[in-house]
């Protein structure tokens, strides 16, 4: 995908944010931990850098999940397969 520096920084502004809410809501996490663990799985890529973005191909719901539950949440929390409308209502 191609974009603007200032596309990139606030697509990843937006998925830290998003990915510390499911951490803070489903992870039990407190505010100051859930930011530091958004920022560990979203770190800033460089414009050279190869597949810069790449984590962008799935929510951050997806990758919160992961961390939270494991590779099988879809199977062990199937409500949770999916994001939910609070996560959906963020802005």
């Amino acid at each position: 995908m191609s974009w603007s520096e200032a596309e990139y920084s606030e697509y990843l502004r937006d998925e830290r944010r998003r990915y510390a809410w499911v951490m803070r809501r489903h992870g039990d996490l407190t505010p100051t931990e859930a930011r530091a663990a958004a920022l560990d799985r979203y770190p800033y890529e460089s414009s050279d850098a190869p597949y810069r973005g790449l984590i962008f191909h799935d929510e951050a719901w997806h990758w919160a999940m992961l961390a939270i539950h494991g590779d099988r949440y879809t199977v062990e929390y199937p409500e949770l397969a999916g994001p939910s409308a609070e996560y959906m209502a963020l802005e």
